[in-house]
């Protein structure tokens, strides 16, 4: 099917800046060629313009611009495109309305509920795809055995995909759901997406209003039970969002795009590029498939080209663009993730595992509180970096001109106003020098502590300025690669960096030294690659449908049915195509889980054959359990493995093989110029190559420079790029020359300590999420990870849970006073005491102290907390509301020895875990088997963090390593102190005072006085309680660890900067039996500010944690949600509205024991400045016999089967008084959240 003789073939990347083709000609030869994707003043389509362009210039014959195009001379057309991505990110997609099951119209928009930046008090969050939503009376439910409900008869039961049953408890009224879509329509919407509980396995509803809305007129209509088929009701029903929302925008391209050819292409085969790194037919091409389109074509390109060449060897691919850079990873198969949010949206299909950081060429670089910074802000294209002579700022690229790695005279001029000037060497060393006198200035004011230890500063030049953010950018790039492959068992140093992008190649040899790699590998078309990928791929068709089978001896042959129907629909599907069966490769997948655990892993059987204990695709079992053993460290030998899906991937093979023979060898290869770049600490003779004029036998030793048409690779000192005879490049990349890092302070590595100890943090914050068992771990991710000194002062951690990282401080110098020197390497230590620095019991903080080589005493400690479902105590879920004393709350530890000497101590945690028993009305755990299994999740997230903290000390020395973590600390201290003198001095011109107060109550009445008195000189506080209610009789306590944590949120969020680490509220619900129990904390609505209004439906400061998915709640728990929305009129008002609380009934299905913990149910949020109040929230509870009685702020109560909980959490206070618009408020500039 590839082979088009005697034709023009076309494979063409159509990115969001340049238009990228490659074309195979008639004659076996290929051509590249790079365009402006925008360039309406010269053409209309830039992959027309680059066919039409290929076409005149070989045949000699003329195609006017102006005129469809004969295609009569071409074979296939290939095209990946940014079209999608683009209208996601700009929000530029069609107006589309969202009809879902009554009682979740603001499913979407609270989403999991947490906020994607902890600090940020304006929560700024990408808005929803749709403007209208229809709410449908219908409703379907799964069976429970052991359900209670007192109702009558559903009415139907129905058996979904899965082969589950399912009651009907509310048919669809189709005659209400047409006047609904009529009224919709009349508003010029014309595309709907469809979300309805539990249609991924029972699909006969949305397919009834599917066939309403088509036949009423609506253009695009999009089934989530169609679109991807698994369960999650969220991110399920972004992607039908997206599919409605984007896809009228694909097909509107495509008719335009084929309305530059005559016959509308009919006689040509054009293929688009999808997500998941496989081509599909144009007239099949969708929204939700088609988002990663372009950087797919890149990942197929490097996997295809380096994989094979490299004896496949693992390889990176790394993709440096203008404003972000892209990693991913090859090995043989191409690793797949069917959730990944973009932009805000969460889409839930399959899309090739890429991920991406905001450092790239245009990357802007920033000197603050001593630190250098890169990113994330970007200069874009326009005005571009500062030496495309727009006035625009400093970024990344600045950075490489000034060090001599960009060479002006081989760049076209298109810069400046009038788009006919060179790159601005100029413009850049001017800004280069106002920064570098700026840092000079800064150091030599704020490092005198420094030098009087010993250090001396010397000035830094604008090369060491330039190479500092070089080094800064290289381990901001560093970190991608390694959560890629570290975090899934890899080791990084085995892989081959395979680097293509128009940025790549300048620092390609740094990061593969910088990550231990020994090889670079830059394909002849790099500049090109996603487009040369797409000439490369396969045809894909995937099927893929729910199931709910254990994998066992019992279902076997229903699995091997189900197999075959969806094989034998992928290759009727591909034989229609024209493939025949040599071309056809069918892979089977089952997405398999531990029966009670949340992480599904897409699992094939290559490699693994069927045996007598298998089903006839293959030994699933044993693939399942050394991938599962791989990734997180164990298995579970006693659970069952559930099949939640079945994929079969078709691929037909179509890609083509390159025929270009190799350029004849020379004796040696002819530099064409000498110049001067700047490595490290001084200039190097630098000679610089022409990629073309080299031939397959050269080899080019460092510093070097090779050029081609679209990037520019440097070979830094100490590497050897040689030509392969292919005409790629490989880069040995040799270690160079050690730089001796002292204890001195210098700025430059004061940024890459950070992130590398940053690092650490996410790293261990990845393992135990891998490793862990529970929902509230696992999927609501309810743990923190973080980096302690000797002393316990905290050095870093990963953005997880507010209230723990600060308590978390406490709980181990708790540790270190009470061991007196005791700790011995291999000992973990495992506390939750409120007087150790514990939160609520729950919160169970595992502590490992980190010794050096010859050291007795810790060097480091890593600690990870997390919040456990249930340790005991008088209800489920380990927090009743009115406990008086710790026993009652579950199990205690103040100092437990949880690992001694390397041994985990399972019989001793396990009594422990179970004492709670021994008192009145308690009970010991009731989820041993969780607990268990979460502690040693948390210590092998602990020995992550010591093995990462020893690699450290192993590269640098521990002295440095130490005065690092010292500087890193002092460093979070200045910018506190600098936002405090700003504070003060601000404060003092507005009122003369250096005091602040206020005053507050809890629902009890109880007041929180506090007084915070500002030296404006030193840049300190002092917070003074003074006047605050006592201690009160039962659980809502503050200790010293709690206290001080919400201090230092506050000071966080006013910094407004990346350092170590209006009004919030409480909602906590658990409820269980004596065998289980759940537990989640709810949203409210967000405060307004000066420039902002609150955001609905969110977690707001202390807490962050995720909520269950409607369906997984509905699926594991005895219980139906009957709404989940919005309060509307719940955020207080004023010139910016306080954000609304939400609704959340619960109706349960067996006796359960349910216990109420809030605040905010007597006293508002309040508002400022003249902003209103927000609402109180209420908590009631709806018997079955028509009683509803409010159950206060905090209660436990035993439920009856049918019993209704409902929940409304408070709104947000309201800021700034709408009678005074032309205050001291300014409306705030439009600012795009992603």
């Amino acid at each position: 099917m590839a082979e088009t003789k005697g034709k023009f073939d076309f494979a063409i990347d159509r990115g969001g800046t340049f238009t990228d083709v490659f074309a195979r000609l008639p004659d076996g030869r290929e051509r590249v060629l790079k365009l402006l994707s925008h360039d309406p003043q010269n053409y209309r389509d830039a992959p027309t313009e680059g066919i039409r362009r290929v076409l005149e210039q070989e045949t000699g014959q003329s195609f006017p611009r102006d005129q469809p195009l004969d295609t009569s001379q071409i074979g296939w057309i290939r095209m990946g495109t940014t079209v999608a991505t683009n209208a996601l990110l700009e929000r530029e997609g069609e107006r589309t309305a969202l009809l879902v099951t009554r009682g979740f119209r603001d499913l979407l928009h609270i989403g999991t509920q947490a906020r994607p930046n902890l600090f940020d008090l304006e929560v700024c969050m990408p808005e929803v795809l749709y403007e209208e939503v229809i709410e449908v009376e219908e409703r379907v439910i799964l069976r429970q055995d052991s359900c209670q409900l007192p109702r009558n008869e559903p009415k139907r039961i129905v058996t979904g995909s899965t082969g589950e049953s399912l009651e009907v408890w509310q048919e669809l009224d189709l005659q209400h759901v047409e006047q609904d879509l009529r009224r919709v329509q009349s508003k010029g919407i014309s595309s709907l997406a469809v979300l309805l509980l539990h249609s991924y396995t029972w699909a006969a509803h949305e397919k009834a209003v599917g066939s309403l809305a088509k036949r009423l007129g609506f253009n695009q209509v999009s089934l989530s039970s169609e679109v991807m088929p698994m369960v999650r009701a969220v991110p399920r029903g972004y992607t039908v969002c997206a599919d409605a929302y984007l896809t009228p925008k694909i097909h509107l391209y495509l008719t335009e795009f084929s309305a530059g050819f005559k016959g509308g292409l009919k006689d040509v085969d054009v293929l688009f590029m999808q997500s998941d790194g496989g081509l599909t037919p144009m007239e099949q091409f969708c929204g939700s498939r088609a988002v990663l389109s372009g950087p797919a074509g890149g990942v197929v390109g490097y996997a295809v080209t380096c994989y094979g060449f490299m004896e496949k060897k693992p390889v990176i691919g790394f993709d440096m663009g203008g404003t972000s850079t892209d990693v991913s990873r090859y090995a043989g198969q191409y690793e797949h993730v069917f959730e990944a949010t973009i932009s805000g949206i969460t889409l839930q299909a399959p899309q090739l595992d890429i991920s991406t950081v905001a450092a790239g060429g245009g990357s802007r670089l920033f000197f603050r509180s001593g630190m250098f910074v890169v990113g994330p802000e970007s200069a874009g294209a326009h005005p571009g970096p500062a030496c495309y002579r727009k006035g625009g700022p400093l970024t990344v690229t600045d950075a490489n001109l000034a060090l001599g790695r960009l060479l002006p005279t081989f760049f076209p001029k298109i810069f400046g106003p009038g788009e006919n000037e060179p790159l601005s060497t100029e413009e850049t060393m001017k800004h280069f020098h106002t920064l570098t006198k700026e840092i000079n200035q800064y150091l030599s004011t704020n490092q005198s502590s420094s030098s009087a230890a010993g250090g001396h500063h010397s000035e830094m030049s604008v090369e060491d300025v330039a190479m500092g953010f070089i080094n800064v950018a290289n381990e901001a790039m560093c970190r991608p690669i390694r959560a890629l492959t570290q975090a899934k068992g890899h080791d990084t140093s085995k892989h081959v960096l395979a680097c293509f992008g128009g940025a790549g190649g300048q620092h390609a040899c740094a990061i593969a030294r910088a990550l231990g790699m020994k090889t670079v590998f830059i394909h002849k078309y790099s500049g090109v690659l996603s487009a040369y990928g797409l000439a490369l791929a396969d045809v894909v068709e995937e099927v893929q449908e729910p199931c709910s089978l254990k994998y066992e001896a019992g279902s076997y042959s229903e699995l091997d049915r189900r197999i075959e129907q969806l094989s034998q629909r992928c290759d009727q599907i591909l034989r229609k195509r024209g493939f025949i069966s040599s071309q056809i490769n069918l892979e089977v997948f089952l997405h398999l889980r531990y029966e009670g655990t949340d992480c599904a892993l897409m699992i094939t059987a290559t490699g693994h054959p069927r045996n007598a204990h298998s089903c006839m695709s293959g030994d699933f079992r044993t693939a399942f359990t050394k991938r599962y053993l791989k990734e997180f460290g164990f298995t579970i030998t006693d659970r069952p493995i559930m099949v939640d899906d079945i994929r079969v991937r078709g691929s037909g093979k179509s890609g083509i093989r390159s025929k270009v023979q190799p350029k004849a060898g020379q004796k040696s290869p002819r530099p064409i110029k000498m110049t001067q770049c700047y490595f490290e600490d001084r200039y190097l003779d630098t000679t610089v190559y022409l990629w073309e004029d080299l031939s397959s036998d050269h080899s080019i030793q460092g510093p070097a420079i090779i050029i081609d048409k679209n990037s520019t690779i440097l070979v830094e000192p100490a590497c050897v790029a040689h030509l392969t005879e292919d005409g790629d490049v490989c880069i040995d990349v040799g270690t160079g020359t050690q730089c001796v890092l002292g204890t001195e302070l210098n700025a430059i590595q004061l940024s890459i300590f950070s992130h590398r100890f940053m690092s650490i943090a996410e790293q261990m914050g990845r393992v135990l999420q891998r490793t862990s068992i529970s929902t509230n771990i696992k999927e609501r991710l309810d743990f923190s990870c973080a980096v302690f000194g000797p002393d316990g002062g905290l050095v870093s951690n990963a953005p997880h849970i507010p209230v723990h990282l600060g308590a978390m401080q406490e709980t181990v110098q708790y540790q270190i006073k009470a061991a007196g020197g005791s700790m011995q390497e291999g000992d973990v230590i495992l506390s939750n005491h409120p007087c150790a620095g514990g939160s609520h019991l729950p919160d169970l903080t595992v502590i490992t102290p980190v010794f050096g080589d010859g050291m007795h005493a810790p060097v480091f400690f890593v600690a990870s907390r997390g919040h456990h479902a249930d340790i005991g105590g008088i209800t489920p879920g380990s927090m009743p509301p009115h406990s008086t004393c710790l026993q009652q709350e579950g199990a205690v530890f103040t100092s437990f020895k949880l690992v001694t000497g390397g041994v985990f101590q399972e019989k001793a945690v396990t009594d422990a875990l179970m004492a709670p028993a021994q008192y009145p009305g308690c009970s010991g755990t009731r989820n041993l088997r969780d607990n268990l299994s979460d502690l040693r999740a948390q210590v092998a997230a602990n020995q992550r963090g010591c093995q990462l903290v020893g690699e450290l000390i192993a590269s640098y020395g521990l002295e440095v390593v130490q005065a690092y973590m010292g500087y890193i600390q002092s460093n979070a201290e200045l910018a506190v102190r600098d936002m405090l003198k700003d504070f003060a001095r601000r404060r003092r011109q507005e009122t003369g005072s250096l005091e602040v107060e206020a005053e507050d109550q809890m629902d009890d009445g109880t007041p929180i006085r506090l007084k915070v008195q500002i030296d404006e000189e030193q840049g300190s506080a002092l917070f003074d309680f003074t006047g605050s209610g006592t201690e009160v009789w039962g659980n809502c306590n503050a200790p010293r660890a709690i206290t001080l944590s919400a201090l230092i949120y506050c000071l966080r969020c006013m910094v407004g900067q990346d350092i170590p680490l209006n009004q919030g509220c409480m909602n906590n619900i658990s409820f269980g039996s004596e065998n289980s129990g759940y537990y989640e904390t709810v949203a409210g609505g967000a405060g307004a500010g000066p420039t902002w209004k609150g955001r609905s439906g969110v977690h707001t400061h202390m807490t962050n944690t995720r909520i269950t998915d409607p369906e997984i709640l509905e699926s594991r728990y005895p219980v139906i949600l009957e709404q989940f929305s919005l309060r509307p009129g719940s955020g207080g008002t004023g010139l910016y509205h306080g954000g609304d609380g939400v609704i959340r009934k619960l109706r349960f299905r067996s006796p359960v024991v349910l216990s109420v913990l809030t605040e905010r149910r007597s006293t508002q949020p309040y508002g400022l400045h003249g902003g209103k109040n927000g609402a109180p929230g209420l908590n009631l509870l709806h018997k079955t016999d028509g009683r509803v009685l409010n159950l206060g702020a905090k209660n436990t109560i035993s439920l009856d089967p049918g019993d209704m909980f409902s929940l409304f959490t408070p709104g947000g206070g309201g800021y700034g008084s709408v009678d005074e618009p032309d205050g001291d408020y300014q409306l705030p500039s439009k600012r795009r959240c992603q």
